[in-house]
């Protein structure tokens, strides 16, 4: 096995900050039935959601009820409508969220050595994870001035490589994901329900509609400031299969040592999550509603079964208003990352070897881009770094 160039991950500091959706009570290992709702309930039979014109925004219906009621700005109402408006394409016909394309950049070349890719890594990527401040509150100086925080995952083909000399590239197949409860889930005790707000999106898409702050007028307040999205890292991750589970297991690239902020939020050296996707067949927590569920096909509808949670694959994130479960685990990456068997028996590289050559990889051509954390992450989306907030490492 290869050796990380990163130094071991940081013991972090739990945190139940409250706000978002809360997490259900069972300790039932996600993959199998969890009892998010009434025990006992039926199994509904499949059914599609029919379009509707327009499209709550997660905001408006999981966020501080204080700050949210009467107050969605005029842009954010336009985007949700618009967003709505042309519907989300079913997985199986959007190909720049499948193929892992790179776009415009020269970091992504043909790996060395594709069939030595462990089967177990079902999609792998560069990761960004930024938190936006309360209305009001464009430089949070504690966790409960955070609104929510958010990942945002850029997938690359299995079968590729990064290499340094470029920005990642825009192949229009990124995703937003919401995290409600501000800070990432730490143990198994933490189960926090998320959600995906945009995918197929773009680098433009996600400069006008997430990264950029905005003033509007509301009935109530007057005037009110929506601050930027601030940075606090960026790296690697791999959905992994370790059979009844799937993870989400990122490595850190920036910054380069943890800081107040990254250990506050939850962030680590080296992550890692269970992450189990939610059966739209079944009613949803009362405090975890939309008005809107995804838009499966009747593909992924029949592969739920009769099973509450079911262990997520990368084309279920490919569809808005999907809401997965996150479970922190303690315990490291290694429940992750495990090899299977059966790529050991074919001589195929572990998991932890393809992710850190993914990581140093990463690290390199970060490096190439600026001299500063902030300019490299907003190099990478094809964003101007002097418009937004800088990588916040302390409060």
């Amino acid at each position: 096995m290869t050796t990380s160039t990163r130094s071991s991950a940081s013991k972090n500091q739990g945190n139940n900050s409250a706000g978002g959706a809360a997490p259900p009570a069972s300790e039932a290992e996600p993959g199998s039935k969890h009892k998010v709702d009434e025990e006992g309930a039926p199994s509904p039979e499949a059914k599609r959601a029919k379009k509707e014109p327009q499209q709550k925004t997660i905001e408006e219906t999981i966020g501080d009820k204080e700050e949210t009621k009467n107050e969605q700005s005029p842009k954010e109402e336009d985007n949700a409508q618009e967003s709505a408006a042309k519907g989300t394409p079913p997985a199986t016909e959007n190909k720049k969220q499948h193929n892992g394309g790179q776009g415009e950049g020269g970091a992504i070349e043909p790996h060395e050595a594709p069939e030595s890719i462990p089967t177990s890594i079902v999609e792998k990527g560069i990761i960004y994870f930024f938190f936006r401040g309360r209305v009001g509150i464009d430089e949070p100086s504690e966790v409960s001035e955070v609104a929510r925080s958010y990942i945002i995952l850029r997938p690359i083909a299995n079968d590729a490589k990064l290499v340094s000399g470029g920005t990642i590239g825009d192949a229009g197949n990124s995703r937003l994901c919401a995290i409600p409860k501000k800070v990432l889930p730490q143990s198994g005790k933490d189960r926090w329900i998320s959600f995906v707000e945009k995918t197929g999106a773009s680098f433009q898409q996600l400069k006008d509609e997430f990264l950029t702050s905005n003033d509007y007028v509301t009935k109530t307040a007057g005037t009110r400031h929506s601050p930027a999205a601030t940075p606090i890292g960026e790296g690697v991750y791999a959905i992994t299969s370790t059979g009844r589970e799937s993870h989400l297991v990122y490595f850190l690239t920036l910054p380069e040592k943890l800081g107040e902020v990254q250990r506050e939020i939850g962030l680590k050296e080296k992550g890692s999550f269970i992450i189990s996707t939610r059966n739209p067949q079944y009613p949803a927590p009362k405090n975890a509603q939309l008005p809107k569920g995804p838009e499966y096909p009747k593909e992924i509808l029949d592969e739920f079964r009769s099973l509450r949670w079911s262990p997520t694959q990368p084309k279920h994130l490919d569809h808005v208003n999907t809401q997965f479960l996150l479970v922190g685990e303690s315990s490291g990456v290694d429940k992750a990352l495990e090899p299977q068997k059966k790529d050991q028996e074919q001589g195929k590289d572990e998991p932890a070897e393809e992710l850190e050559r993914l990581e140093e990889a990463d690290a390199e051509r970060m490096k190439d881009l600026s001299s500063d954390d902030a300019s490299r992450i907003f190099a990478d989306l094809q964003a101007q770094a002097g418009e937004y907030p800088k990588l916040q490492t302390t409060f």
